[in-house]
């Protein structure tokens, strides 16, 4: 009995948590009093040329980082060349890159004032090479993943049957990574479909996505009877596309009896050429953008003493200490998650639920059911936990999974206790694991721009609203302001990659 009573007083927070931010909102938005609301906003052109771009620039997307990510995957996971564990290593590094920072070099590159080209500003264009600069690393780690999972006996044998480099990809290699490409693909497509932050910046008037006009009928209009429909709508296409990728996932564990096909050193004329247009593609797509920004940022002259300006220094306080608490509560929030799954089987699944519903649908229902605590600081720090405990939950859970039973019960068997057990041999173990999932989970509260949007004071601006104030006001000086605090918020996330990247080597 007192086993079942402590299982659910550890049941009782992270559930509950889940029931306050995510279940009620969302319930509250789909029982809101909008009658013959469904039938005027499928019966409304501007919504449904809305909701049909936002599908057509997320299926580009998933094409797009196809063509140019199973090369390039294939180049990583078959080719041993000077610099191949530097860029695996800088794939993760849009994971940690706040989507402020990506728009604003994409404008930076093709927007109005481009480095590069001015002629892609209001085209769609934007947008989707800004899909692209975030999902490709997405994409490319899948399938490099499922090019692993291709036994090298295999591959050998029929090269030694005479089949040729593409023959050994139609015929070996491709079964195997069909799986992992399609997982990787629903992935692309939930990421763009649910996209905020670029869609804001780069889809200008015409190309707004449903998530862009969700804030705008919340934010300046007043509507919730039609953004909440347009939340619902949002809400049954990603969870199709998370219950595909679920379903997917249970076909691409990883197996570690499989012997892969070690690297070699490029031999044709045709690898050669293979290996540069895929550290090509990387370059330009991954890695244009940032530099873009520094390349601005260091022209800006006076401008950067935007630094020492009051506004900025209380915009770079309040990212600090709202990602502090958050990170903080992720903490708990994450050890307790963990802790649950591992007793309750049904609870894992519960664990990627923020990462399919947007932060924009979650600020929605929120302001809708608590108009009372609106701007308010438990709150905006609560909605930033809950986009940042997952990532500490998802890796202490996979890493306590793993740990060996006999640690814990030779503990046992020398006279410690539970509390003891995990004090001195789980918590060490878990060390690492956790050490992962708090970098990820502070880089996403540093760039959190959506929720701050919907859920803050003006006195609360952080460095991604300043940016963006900047943005939307005339004159070179604040596009140069932007420019060096974009740069600012790129170095304070390239310190969290670097400690993420330290926590890979060691």
């Amino acid at each position: 009995m007192q086993v079942w009573i402590r299982r659910f007083a550890l049941l009782l927070l992270p559930l509950g948590f889940l029931a306050v931010m995510v279940a009620a909102p969302l319930l509250s938005l789909a029982f809101y009093d909008g009658e013959g609301a469904w039938a005027e906003v499928v019966a409304d052109d501007y919504m449904r040329l809305r909701l049909g771009w936002t599908v057509a620039q997320a299926v580009l997307t998933c094409v797009l980082v196809t063509a140019l990510g199973v090369p390039a995957a294939w180049v990583l996971a078959r080719m041993d060349f000077v610099g191949r564990r530097t860029v695996l290593r800088l794939l993760m590094l849009p994971f940690v890159m706040p989507t402020l920072v990506v728009g604003v070099g994409v404008l930076a590159l093709f927007g109005a004032n481009g480095v590069l080209w001015a002629g892609w500003q209001d085209t769609p264009y934007l947008l989707l090479y800004g899909n692209v600069f975030f999902n490709l690393p997405v994409l490319v780690r899948a399938a490099y993943q499922g090019f692993l999972q291709v036994p090298q006996a295999r591959l050998q044998s029929a090269q030694t049957l005479g089949a040729g480099a593409w023959q050994r990809f139609c015929f070996v290699e491709w079964p195997v990574l069909r799986p992992w490409l399609a997982g990787g693909a629903c992935l692309v497509f939930l990421y763009c479909f649910s996209g905020f932050g670029l869609a804001l910046l780069l889809g200008g008037s015409r190309y707004t996505t449903v998530e862009v006009e969700i804030y705008q009928l919340v934010m300046y209009e007043l509507d919730m009877t039609q953004a909440s429909v347009l939340v619902w709508m949002v809400l049954g296409v990603t969870a199709l596309a998370g219950l595909l990728y679920a379903y997917l996932s249970r076909q691409t564990a990883s197996d570690k009896a499989v012997r892969a096909l070690p690297p070699h050193r490029p031999q044709s004329l045709g690898e050669r050429v293979l290996l540069g247009f895929s550290l090509m593609v990387l370059l330009l797509c991954c890695l244009l953008p940032l530099a873009a920004v520094v390349f601005l940022a260091v022209s800006a002259g006076g401008s950067w003493g935007v630094l020492l300006e009051q506004e900025t220094l209380a915009a770079g306080w309040n990212t600090l200490r709202f990602s502090g608490m958050a990170v903080l509560t992720a903490v708990v929030l994450g050890g307790m998650y963990a802790a649950v799954a591992r007793r309750v089987a049904w609870v894992r699944g519960l664990v990627f639920l923020p990462f399919m519903v947007s932060p924009v649908c979650i600020a929605a229902g929120i302001l809708l059911l608590y108009p009372q605590w609106t701007a308010s600081l438990p709150l905006l720090v609560a909605t930033y936990a809950l986009l940042a405990y997952p990532f500490v939950a998802k890796d202490v859970l996979a890493a306590w999974d793993d740990l060996p039973e006999d640690y814990v019960s030779a503990a046992r068997g020398m006279g410690a206790n539970a509390f003891q057990t995990t004090l001195y041999v789980t918590a060490p173990l878990l060390k690492p694991a956790l050490r992962r999932g708090l970098t990820l989970a502070a880089a996403t509260c540093i760039g959190e721009f959506a929720a701050t949007l919907f859920l803050s004071r003006p006195e609360w601006q952080t460095l991604t609203t300043l940016i963006y104030s900047y943005l939307g006001r005339a004159g070179e000086d604040n596009y140069a302001r932007a420019m060096v605090l974009t740069t600012v918020l790129m170095l304070l996330s390239l310190m969290v990659f670097l400690l993420l990247d330290e926590r890979e080597k060691t």
